[in-house]
């Protein structure tokens, strides 16, 4: 036997099959896969869900466009409509030189202006005519200011004027800038001891022409207007400090109760009152936002509205006491118009009724409006009759004109069908602006040169010339040329604390003063940018 330990010659053989030799059947094979059935379907599920899925995706909207890019040009805005003046025939103009400041006595003027588009004075202070400021002022003056002031509409733009115009407009304000006092009213009385040591030391007297101390609140308002009218706010330009303390003024006086602004002193107390509501009314619609400002004009047109006779017009008394007059009433039309211009609702019956006293007091004949009775005469005090006879003027007809087209215009009807509103510009050429320098004192014991005789008539000259530029073609033509030979070449130009002013003649010079003429007769040459035309050349 071999050794038992030796094994390396043992074969051992087994019974199950080799490797090669196994064998699969169909059942084995089957078997298999009913096992991973569950999974295979579950992988098949998922990739069906997800080509699905990525077949519902909008690959086209994926991909980048050319983008495309849209221009629209705005059509241009309607060509802006300024009325100018109608040109006068072409004649040869002797320009002053820039350094003069005013036009002298011994020049005669016949300047184009509006329609002519001259520059203005390079050396000027910030104005309108370099400006696109806003602010239009209605009846003795005023804003702010589109297309051509408040009657035919805001004014967008300005027009420029004429060099001399230009200047004895800067030259006005100028002066009235330098006699503001420091609280900043205007004094018709004691104004001159407000002239500035600059002017003071190149030598001569204050000026003269006081006028009544209990209409500073009625000269402040005019003031103000000029300053306003030319284009300035509360906010904006050369003088809106003059304006800002002015305004501040003027809501001082005013009574927080009533809405009266200034005392009861004088018999005309409401004359005072209504130039100083146009002021605030103008003054608000250069600062609308102004909640003191709109309280305090609100408050005044109350007074105004209170005033008013039922189915008439104004006068005197609050409450009224039935008796009314064309002045006064001119007055308030204007402080009311102003006022709805800036926002205030004072309704449409406060104009019919004052058109109702306009159409009794107008003589349907020729035109001719009275201060109390149909076809009257202007009013005068009895003791300045003779010196101003009221056959010289037609003021009442210059205020029913002006009245009358903007009541009109407010009403929504073409003041060119008012038959009354040509008849009385006809009776208005027959009487031009003249500047008569004969007279004496005009019952003012402080007036000695220069205060005008039988023709002058400052309050007729202001409505008159914003009633002609209204009615526009020959009524403008012939007027303007009258209007500036008797404004521009009176303007005083020395002593220097005289300079820039107008001696305060006619029949009212007295009355309100050397400030009252100065600051409207800036008011009549502000009529080439104030108001747009609704009549005439439009």
């Amino acid at each position: 036997m071999s050794n038992p330990s030796d094994f390396s010659n043992i074969q051992i053989e087994s019974s199950m099959p080799k490797p090669w030799e196994m064998e699969r059947t169909f059942n084995d094979v089957l078997y298999d896969w009913m096992n991973r059935a569950p999974y295979l379907a579950i992988a098949v599920f998922l990739h069906l869900l997800a080509f699905f899925a990525l077949n519902a995706i909008p690959w086209n909207q994926l991909e980048k466009k050319d983008q495309k890019i849209l221009q629209a040009e705005a059509p241009p805005p309607p060509e802006e409509q300024f009325e100018e003046p109608e040109p006068e025939p072409p004649e040869e103009i002797i320009e002053e030189p820039i350094e003069e400041p005013v036009v002298q006595d011994s020049e005669v003027v016949e300047e184009e202006v509006s329609d002519v588009q001259n520059e203005v004075d390079s050396d000027a202070p910030e104005s309108p005519f370099n400006s696109d400021q806003f602010n239009n002022v209605i009846g003795i003056g005023g804003g702010a200011g589109g297309g051509g002031g408040k009657i035919g509409g805001r004014r967008k733009g300005r027009a420029a004027v004429g060099n001399t115009i230009n200047k004895a407009l800067l030259a006005g304000l100028e002066w009235l800038k330098d006699h503001q006092s420091e609280d900043g009213s205007w004094e018709a009385a004691y104004f001159a001891d407000n002239c500035p040591e600059e002017r003071r030391s190149r030598g001569g007297d204050l000026a003269n022409g006081k006028g009544e101390e209990v209409h500073d609140v009625g000269v402040t308002g005019l003031a103000l207007l000029a300053f306003l009218g030319f284009g300035d706010t509360i906010r904006e330009g050369t003088y809106k400090d003059i304006i800002r303390s002015g305004v501040d003024w003027l809501i001082n006086q005013q009574d927080r109760d009533t809405g009266l602004i200034g005392p009861t002193t004088s018999k005309e107390y409401l004359y005072d009152h209504s130039i100083a509501t146009l002021a605030l009314c103008e003054a608000l619609y250069g600062d609308k936002k102004n909640p003191q400002l709109k309280k305090a004009a609100q408050k005044a047109v109350e007074y105004c509205l209170k005033a008013q006779n039922y189915g008439q017009a104004w006068r005197y008394s609050v409450p009224p006491d039935g008796q009314n007059d064309t002045s006064v009433t001119g007055w308030m039309v204007f402080a009311l118009a102003s006022a709805k211009d800036a926002g205030i609702d004072v309704g449409k019956k406060p104009f019919e009724d004052a058109l109702f006293w306009l159409d009794e007091v107008t003589d349907s004949t020729n035109g001719r409006a009275g201060y109390t009775e149909r076809g009257g005469d202007s009013s005068r005090l009895k003791s300045l009759m003779d010196k101003f006879p009221a056959s010289q003027t037609e003021a009442m007809t210059a205020v029913a004109v002006l009245s009358r087209v903007f009541i009109r215009n407010i009403q929504g009807e073409d003041p060119k069908k008012d038959e009354l509103i040509l008849r009385g510009g006809d009776r208005m050429l027959a009487m031009l602006p003249e500047w008569d320098k004969g007279g004496g004192g005009g019952g003012n014991s402080n007036w000695q040169e220069g205060d005008g005789g039988a023709t002058n008539d400052m309050y007729y000259w202001y409505y008159g010339s914003y009633a002609m530029y209204q009615l526009g073609e020959k009524y403008w033509e012939k007027w303007k040329g009258a209007m500036e030979n008797a404004i521009l070449k009176n303007q005083r130009t020395e002593p220097p604390c005289y300079d820039g002013s107008w001696d305060p003649g006619g029949p009212w010079g007295w009355s309100g003063g050397r400030v009252y003429s100065t600051a409207l007769m800036v008011l009549c040459l502000e009529v080439y940018f104030r108001y747009g035309r609704v009549l005439g050349a439009r």
